[in-house]
């Protein structure tokens, strides 16, 4: 695990790449990351469910050095990549200061 400073110093393309790879190892039976296009939703397409979502956001809380709190648990933040994205650049940040 890295220290805070360098966590706030994950850019976004790796983010998206860790998010990309683990949704692809976890999730994705068959089909590449590659192929989840950074708007579709994650829920809506079946790819994440609610068991899913949990092992989901360990991964995130784990990997980014993050805390989700339970008021965060929302699509705004979580149900797309580019959400997922965004979500964790803040989270960063905030961390940061």
């Amino acid at each position: 695990m890295g220290t805070r400073a360098a966590d706030s110093a994950f850019g976004g393309s790796f983010i998206r790449k860790k998010v990309r790879q683990f949704i692809g190892q976890k999730f994705l039976a068959g089909m590449g990351p590659e192929e989840v296009q950074p708007d579709a939703s994650l829920l809506e397409n079946g790819i994440l469910d609610s068991t899913g979502v949990l092992e989901f956001i360990d991964f995130l809380e784990q990997t980014f050095n993050i805390k989700i709190a339970d008021e965060e648990l929302v699509p705004d933040n979580l149900d797309t990549i580019n959400k997922i994205v965004a979500f964790v650049e803040r989270k960063n940040a905030l961390s940061a200061l």
